[in-house]
């Protein structure tokens, strides 16, 4: 699957369980296929699960929901899968630095991502608008952390 559609088909899953409620995933394939998306039920599950959405009890019934205060929190790792996967447009090094360019407007999500994953030799990240500088320990952090962010980021 190409990257760009499955963001595309994810920001539409998004978009229709804030806008309506959804019970089950033949609902959810029915409201992705008037939009012009095709689907199957086993992507998208997938889908829900890389997304982190949730379950829960509503007065009309169970519906489909972003993960918030009353779900379990989320996987640190995952969030940072899902903003590279979602904003993340290269990862390059430079010596004990690491620059990553992304979307405008989203390289403080995906920076964040970095801090909050706790990844074993990053002394901090710099985000401006539109990319990321990384200061890794030394240059072999930053050599196997180009790796698992591009791996991550699906690049």
């Amino acid at each position: 699957m190409r990257p760009m559609l499955r963001r595309a088909r994810e920001r539409a899953i998004l978009r229709i369980i804030d806008e309506r409620p959804i019970q089950t995933q033949t609902e959810l394939v029915g409201a992705l296929a008037r939009e012009g998306v095709s689907t199957t039920q086993a992507t998208l599950s997938r889908d829900i699960q890389r997304l982190g959405i949730v379950k829960l009890p509503g007065a009309a019934g169970p519906r489909y929901t972003r993960p918030g205060p009353e779900s379990a929190p989320p996987n640190p790792r995952r969030v940072l899968e899902t903003a590279l996967s979602e904003f993340a447009l290269e990862i390059g090094p430079g010596d004990a630095l690491l620059a990553i360019r992304t979307l405008s407007g989203c390289a403080n999500a995906v920076a964040v991502a970095i801090d909050e994953s706790g990844i074993d030799g990053v002394v901090a990240t710099v985000a401006g608008d539109d990319s990321i500088l990384v200061l890794c320990r030394d240059a072999a952090v930053r050599s196997r952390l180009t790796s698992e962010l591009r791996s991550l980021a699906g690049l």
